[in-house]
């Protein structure tokens, strides 16, 4: 039996105990699940990030059926058109952040956050403010300042898109910098193409931007004056699965944490492996794609444990969306099992 199949039984007896039930692994030689039945099919949706790549290495290299488990994984091109195909369940499990996954299980779509997909650790999966090439400040503190000694009004600032990851890493890393709420203004740019636009042609100070647009900027020529790698841990991509599925279905959720894993281990190895994949599937602007930085990827399970988002990730994000009036209001997320508590 190879590492893959026995890391698989070992989750899948983990999963079994926790739900009470008993059975054979669905990592057997058949795939077929305890009943003898082929298991279910896990359809997974995501958008077409870096976030995922693990994911789209198992479908390349085989590790889905390794683990026993049919899955496939479906890109949206927008955050809305996934949401949508998570409400309607036509996906079982997604790659989403903390903020939807909320305010989805707030309007009756129950998720269970599975593990960490991206930013486990400060590190992985940069987000920051990007500036113009010409700008005359190198840091969110020197942009206050210049700002001031302009003496602009709001309608010149950072570009951000409410209730977002890019919102929130700026809203804390002006924090961290001890910038006042509200020092820089913020304005609402919700693609982000076009706020990468805006800030290139120099019609915005800055941008709130997700890694692939702060290496593109930086390969341009334009400056990033604040990023998320250092410090406090800001942002978190999950997996998360329907929480009817995961109750129903834990064989699979647990197969599909394994193909991950032993995904996360090939591109640890070798990752310009994988290069060519990440460009194709994460639309990797062509001038950077060959350079790319390769991210470090956490795993779904150690020690048989499924690597929930901890309380000390989700907790400062629920405060910070009743802060701003997104919502949340007597939210509260229990790390144990990766529910969040609607009242």
């Amino acid at each position: 039996m190879s590492k893959l199949k026995l890391m698989c039984a070992a989750v899948l007896a983990f999963t079994l105990g926790a739900f009470g039930l008993a059975g054979c692994s669905a990592g057997g030689e058949s795939g077929s699940g305890s009943d003898g039945t082929q298991p279910q099919k896990v359809t997974i949706g995501t958008m077409p990030t870096e976030d995922i790549l693990p994911l789209w290495i198992a479908e390349q290299e085989g590790l889905f059926q390794e683990a026993g488990v049919e899955a496939e994984v479906i890109s949206f091109d927008s955050a809305q058109s996934l949401s949508s195909a998570i409400t309607a369940g036509e996906v079982d499990m997604a790659m989403t952040d903390i903020m939807r996954a909320v305010k989805l299980s707030e309007s009756g779509t129950p998720l269970v956050a599975e593990w960490v997909t991206l930013g486990a650790m400060a590190e992985q999966g940069r987000f920051g403010v990007l500036a113009p090439s010409d700008a005359e400040y190198s840091t969110l503190t020197e942009l206050v300042d210049w700002m001031s000694n302009k003496k602009l009004d709001d309608s010149f600032g950072i570009g951000v898109a409410a209730n977002t990851v890019p919102e929130y890493a700026f809203n804390k890393l002006c924090e961290e910098a001890g910038i006042p709420d509200g020092a820089i203004p913020a304005q609402e740019v919700a693609s982000l193409p076009e706020r990468y636009g805006l800030v290139a042609s120099g019609q915005l100070a800055g941008a709130a931007l997700p890694n692939s647009l702060l290496v593109l900027g930086e390969a341009n020529g334009m400056k990033v004056i604040a990023d998320d790698t250092q410090g406090e841990n800001i942002s978190q991509s999950i997996m998360v699965a329907n929480a009817s599925f995961a109750e129903e279905h834990p064989e699979e959720v647990a197969a599909v944490a394994s193909a991950w894993d032993a995904a996360v281990e090939l591109c640890a190895a070798d990752p310009a492996a994988y290069r060519s994949i990440l460009a194709e599937k994460a639309n990797i602007n062509a001038a950077i794609a060959d350079d790319y930085p390769m991210s470090e990827y956490p795993f779904a399970m150690v020690d048989d444990q499924m690597q929930r988002p901890t309380e000390e990730m989700v907790t400062p994000i629920l405060n910070w969306m009743r802060n701003k009036g997104y919502g949340a209001d007597g939210v509260s997320y229990d790390a144990a099992t990766g529910q969040f508590l609607i009242g």
